[in-house]
């Protein structure tokens, strides 16, 4: 396949070799989530944002799984390291067991591995002065470590404030702090002391104009639940707040300027540990390496994972329990390929100047979108290549996303009428012009009429 000229070449999707593969693996699979009927072929061309199905069809992926492909399909940047590589068998081990490297010195390691992903980390977070880092396996078990991390470091605290409109994993405890959809947290029962504020979302305003509840009256209502403040609850039993810096599940929300600036005077002047949801946000999509640098906060605890293969809590030593109460899991750090993998895409972020094309494409997104979006595109909005599309319907969003998959671009929806855009960090100008003119085409196609209210 060739990068440069390829194109979406889709017919009826799902084909019938999709729908066969669809159907044999709901035999046994338990029900979960799927976004579409699409089948990666992975013994067939694949390169950058183009991928080919079991029908053969070659789809444009403005995806990157979520996030968690940045740089798409078979990077050479990624993949001619991982060539040289012999694959070795057991490929995770029990990491908190032994630890694994190659070659007599880690300084010149012909692989990466845990511990220069775990160095690669420190070192872009280096402005936050964060040094440490725990590996896991995947992005809810990071932000359950940081949970684990923060209550060890205040060990007489009962509460943790999260934000409405918040996703933060599946997990029994992440699940507690996430208020998105009724779906996600059902029935489940939650995690004790868990105090929910109303997240403020870009919209222009100011604390003075601001509709969405976070400030009213003499100030925040972060700020106006602490004793010191008339509040209920004394900031020295507060363990965490947590924080997504772009809400990505509940919608590609991005916070106003005055909103984060409080979280961030509010944890510094009462000491509360901040941890920052970097699982979406972070490893260059917005432009910058975690989307926390583009805010006025100082995160102490940063949870990743997604772009890195892997899970990683990653935060100041003096957080961290001390060896008696140390972290453990069983594959934590111990996911070779995984590792290796997370630790050669910050390689190539940073080596190739991702963080620049991120934001120079994300510009150009923006402007074809905003040129030509139509009546009923509410706002288009986003940083670096984090990107959305809000529509006047969930009905009209969920519309242009099936005419974009009949056109063979795969986007996903998220909060309620919105659509995220995630085209691969090292994106050319060609892709981000192709991919936007298929998305453009899909919203004249989902047609004139709003079908709900």
């Amino acid at each position: 396949m060739d990068r440069d000229t390829a194109k979406p070449d889709a017919g009826g999707l799902p084909g019938p070799n999709a729908e066969k593969w669809v159907e044999h693996y709901g035999e046994h699979a338990a029900p979960s989530e799927y976004s579409h009927e699409f089948v990666w072929d992975v013994t067939r061309e694949a390169d950058g944002p183009f991928v080919t199905d079991v029908d053969g069809n070659v789809l444009m992926d403005f995806t990157c799984h979520i996030g968690a492909a940045p740089l798409g399909y078979n990077n050479e940047k990624v993949l001619d390291t991982l060539g040289e590589f012999d694959l070795v068998e057991p490929m995770k081990i029990a990491g908190q067991d032994l630890y694994f490297g190659s070659g007599p010195d880690p300084d010149s390691a012909p692989f990466p591995g845990s511990t220069q992903l775990m160095e690669a980390l420190t070192e872009v977070s280096s402005a936050f002065g964060l040094d440490t880092v725990f590996l896991s396996n995947s992005g809810a078990e990071a932000i359950e470590n940081a949970m684990k991390v923060a209550h060890d470091h205040k060990p007489a605290a009962k509460y943790g404030f999260a934000f409405g409109g918040s996703f933060h994993g599946r997990t029994l405890g992440t699940l507690s702090l996430t208020n998105t959809k009724d779906v996600y947290t059902r029935h489940y029962p939650e995690v004790a002391g868990i105090e929910t504020v109303p997240f403020c979302a870009d919209r222009g305003c100011t604390p003075e104009t601001c509709d969405c509840g976070f400030f009213a009256g003499s100030g925040s209502q972060l700020r106006n639940a602490l004793a010191p403040e008339g509040g209920h609850v004394d900031p020295a039993e507060i363990a965490f707040v947590i924080l997504e810096p772009i809400q990505g599940v509940g919608g590609y929300r991005f916070p106003s300027e005055p909103f984060m600036a409080e979280v961030g005077a509010v944890t510094d002047e009462y000491d509360i540990p901040l941890i920052v949801d970097e699982i979406q946000s972070g490893i260059g999509r917005t432009g910058e390496f975690w989307a926390s640098e583009h805010y006025d906060v100082e995160p102490d605890v940063i949870g990743a994972a997604k772009a890195l293969r892997v899970g990683a809590t990653v935060g100041r030593s003096d957080l961290f329990p001390d060896e008696k109460n140390r972290l453990g899991s069983t594959f934590g750090g111990g996911d070779l390929l995984g590792s290796m993998m997370g630790a050669l895409t910050i390689e190539a972020i940073r080596e190739y100047d991702l963080l620049a094309n991120a934001t120079e494409r994300g510009r150009q997104a923006k402007e074809l979108l905003a040129d030509d979006a139509g009546d009923h595109v509410v706002d288009v909005r986003g940083k670096g290549l984090m990107l959305a599309v809000e529509f006047d319907t969930p009905d009209r969003r969920d519309d242009v996303v099936a005419e974009a998959l009949a056109r063979g671009l795969l986007t996903l929806g998220c909060g309620k009428k919105t659509v995220r855009l995630l085209p691969p960090l090292d994106s050319s100008e060609r892709e981000i012009d192709l991919g936007i003119s298929i998305f453009l085409d899909a919203v004249a196609a989902a047609g004139p009429t709003p079908t709900t209210a």
